[in-house]
């Protein structure tokens, strides 16, 4: 059978960045001209970055992207590197599509490019276009309607775009119809918890359907509130697994394949969903047998609570890195949020950049005062103290507040000083909520929501406390000092802002909290299935109702990572002023 050698670069992009990203695959594709390779793919959108949201619809921007990926094509011709086929992703707008209502303006497209000897020999769009979730791209794009066939080397390979392998129908089934002995697809589908498992299984699928090997190829790093997880899978007709790439690093995955001959008539016609095969030879001789292949390998899969920790550590260092902040503050309470904060923090961009501060008031315990300089201590990050008391005095002796306000303006006074120290200093603040106490507004507007990213937004209470217990045992395993205080892992959650508080006086114990939580924001069930489930229905009206009614304090929160399919934001978008309520 012909031979290719395939490279998939899964490699963190950063959107905009035409100039850079450009120099990045030169640099991948050198790299992997170097391994031999004879096809090289770069994830959806690499040239742009992905996603480029309202970017897509600015005529400037489309222009830009197509210039760059024409000098990309010169530039890799003009370094030697012409003769290997590169399949990229950029940014389009199509020639054919008349301007109707529904329709972007401007007709842009999620597309890719083969680039060879300096040209762009073929281009295509995104036959699929999700609606869901973060995704907008009915909103963004008009999809393509071809299926894109490239001969390399004797071999047909069909290519497609990330949601072309999710959706039914399409580029899969008509790969089988033009006979493609491999189908590429390239992507930028974000991380979720557990993705990995449904990915590997759709890719085993859709290779069955096609009848042929399929290289699923990803992308890492982060984006705003997404973080990409790499993965990059090939696997075989009978969907076994021939390689798999390592989670959340970039690099390049080589694999040699053995691939059946194409005809010696190429494909042609119409496909299935009325796709039009458009075929291009790039070179129709099969390469001699291999001295020495290259075998892939799979890299060994990460733990759930190691993955979810990684994501959110490589949300954060994307975020900072490419917003250009070096450094980060918080509050560093002694509570395990902010401690569970503090270690991703460390450990995305070095203990030496990490700034926190403890603001004591009355009601500040000693535990959690030692809980903190434990932790500083443990970690090494950059620590001081600086009470709120005098602040505190000053305000109630003008205002006179009493309960709840004088609770808040606690909040309120430790948020101003985050802000001050930011301000003076020029550290990025980070907001400690968590997702549980997010759902029911248990947090104060310009207080402990002050912040530019909220690293755990998307993290129920009872997964902090796992992720805390799993950043301990794994420093344990590494001979390293755990960097969290098992104190603040094992006390009751307070929020000190009373004598003896603690978050039940507000709100459920968080195991049944979360549960509830998890029927209702991440499911969508409504009250009479969750009082089905066997919850205690008054319980359940009253989550409810904190859920609905927070809706203004979560617009009004900074972004964070998203690790779950239904993070507050894009993914769950409901009306602020609003009288429905479940069970009327």
């Amino acid at each position: 059978m012909p031979q290719l050698r395939l490279a998939l670069n899964q490699i963190d992009v950063c959107v905009g960045d035409l100039a850079g990203n450009s120099d990045r695959i030169v640099r991948w594709t050198r790299h992997s001209a170097d391994q031999g390779a004879h096809l090289v793919a770069f994830p959806e959108m690499a040239l742009t970055g992905y996603p480029v949201e309202d970017l897509a619809l600015r005529p400037s921007f489309v222009e830009a992207s197509r210039a760059s990926l024409a000098a990309l094509a010169g530039r890799l011709a003009d370094e030697g590197l012409g003769e290997v086929p590169v399949v990229v992703g950029y940014l389009d707008r199509s020639e054919r599509a008349q301007p109707r209502y529904g329709q972007p303006a401007g007709a842009p497209q999620n597309a890719s490019a083969v680039l060879h000897r300096g040209e762009v020999v073929l281009s295509f769009a995104k036959h699929h276009l999700p609606n869901y979730g973060v995704f907008d791209e009915f909103r963004y794009f008009v999809p393509g309607d071809t299926l894109p066939v490239i001969r390399v080397h004797g071999i047909d390979v069909a290519l497609a775009i990330c949601e072309d392998l999710w959706q039914d129908g399409g580029r899969v089934p008509a790969t089988r119809t033009a006979g493609a002995g491999l189908l590429l697809s390239i992507n930028a589908s974000p991380y979720e918890v557990a993705k990995d498992d449904t990915r590997l299984e759709l890719v085993r699928k859709r290779a069955q359907e096609a009848g042929c090997t399929l290289a699923y190829l990803a992308m890492t790093g982060g984006q705003d509130e997404l973080v990409f997880d790499g993965d990059s899978i090939v696997v075989s007709e009978e969907g076994e697994v021939i390689t798999r790439a390592p989670q959340f690093e970039e690099g390049c995955v080589l694999v040699d394949l053995d691939l059946p001959a194409a005809a010696d008539e190429a494909p042609s016609g119409t496909a299935d969903d009325g796709l039009e095969i458009e075929h291009r030879t790039i070179s129709a001789a099969p390469l001699p047998a291999y001295e020495a292949p290259v075998h892939g390998e799979q890299a060994a899969r990460l733990g759930d609570d190691e993955e979810i920790y990684t994501a959110l550590v490589v949300g954060l260092r994307a975020y900072l890195v490419k917003n250009g902040f070096r450094t980060v503050l918080l509050g560093l309470s002694g509570g395990i949020d902010s401690a569970l904060v503090a270690a991703i923090a460390c450990d995305a961009i070095g203990a030496g950049n990490v700034y926190a501060v403890s603001m004591p008031s009355r009601y500040s315990s000693e535990h959690s005062k030692g809980d903190a300089a434990e932790m500083a201590r443990r970690t090494g990050l950059n620590y001081r103290t600086v009470p709120i008391g005098p602040m505190f005095d000053a305000y109630m002796g003008s205002l006179h507040l009493t309960g709840l306000a004088e609770e808040n303006l606690q909040a309120r006074l430790r948020g101003t000083t985050l802000m001050a120290v930011s301000n003076q200093e020029g550290h990025l603040v980070l907001a400690t909520g968590n997702k549980s106490e997010l759902a029911c507004g248990y947090s104060t507007l310009y207080g402990d929501a002050v912040g530019g990213f909220a690293p755990i937004k998307d993290v129920l209470k009872t997964k902090v406390w796992d992720l805390a217990r799993w950043r301990n045992d794994a420093a344990v395993e590494r001979g390293q000092v755990p960097p969290i205080p098992e104190n603040s892992i094992i006390k009751p959650p307070s929020a000190e802002l009373r004598p003896g508080q603690v978050d039940t006086d507000s709100l459920p114990d968080y195991e049944l909290l979360d549960r509830i939580l998890d029927l209702y924001v991440e499911q969508d069930q409504g009250r009479e299935a969750i009082i089905a489930a066997g919850f205690d229905a008054d319980t359940v009206v009253r989550i409810l109702r904190l859920v609905d009614t927070a809706e203004y304090k979560r617009r009004q929160y900074p972004p964070g990572t998203k690790i779950t399919a239904k993070g507050f934001g894009k993914d769950r978008r409901l009306p602020i002023t609003n009288r429905w309520r479940e069970g009327g």
